[in-house]
């Protein structure tokens, strides 16, 4: 019997890290570099708690100086727009602009999106579920805040049945309440808990 070949870990590393080079683009892709891209895409898919420079620049593992001037040229540019926090008017929270939101309809990693798309839903969930555990793994190993998505996060309260006085669903660390469409947005405060994200964002697919 023929005795299968082991891939090490090196070759899935490689293979992941080229995927995302060749899909985000090397270069200037809409006269933005990949660093505003990556900007884009993290303000687009962060929940209101989230959308402070400081939380970008801990995503992406960057010093906050280099996060400020990603942001400050996607600001003057007309891409984001700088608001004060309401909770704290010494913070600033940013919002994707209408153009913003324009150029992300052609974003270059829809490429990779199509190519996942391809895959069947079967594959898809069982891809999901291993990259969502090298990075957590990977997370810790720096040191990082395991960013996530409310609908797996500890702090999650609520059962989506709306009851007198209660919102559907709410943060617990915050005590603010939470939309439906913000339970699979990125967030700051997650904190690993409940059952994975993937899991549950195949299952709630499989209803609709």
């Amino acid at each position: 019997m023929t005795k299968k070949r082991q891939m090490s870990g090196r070759t899935v590393a490689e293979l992941v890290t080229h995927l995302g080079r060749i899909a985000h683009g090397e270069g200037f892709v809409d006269d933005l570099t990949p660093a505003q891209w990556s900007a884009l895409r993290y303000f687009s898919g962060a929940n209101r708690f989230s959308r402070a420079p400081s939380a970008f620049a801990e995503y992406h593992g960057t010093t906050r100086g280099t996060a400020s001037q990603t942001i400050k040229s996607l600001v003057s540019q007309g891409y984001l727009i700088r608001r004060r926090s309401e909770a704290d008017g010494r913070s600033a929270h940013l919002d994707l602009t209408d153009k913003a939101k324009a150029i992300l309809a052609d974003d270059p990693s829809l490429t990779l999106m199509q190519a996942a798309g391809a895959l069947s839903t079967a594959a898809r969930r069982h891809l999901a579920n291993v990259l969502e555990r090298m990075l957590g793994h990977v997370a810790l190993e720096h040191g990082k805040r395991p960013f996530g998505m409310c609908i797996s996060c500890a702090h999650l309260k609520g059962d989506g049945c709306c009851r007198e006085g209660k919102p559907p669903y709410e943060c617990g660390f915050l005590g603010e309440p939470l939309d439906e469409a913000e339970l699979e947005q990125l967030c700051v405060n997650y904190e690993a808990g409940k059952a994975s994200a993937v899991k549950h964002a195949f299952s709630r697919a499989a209803l609709r």
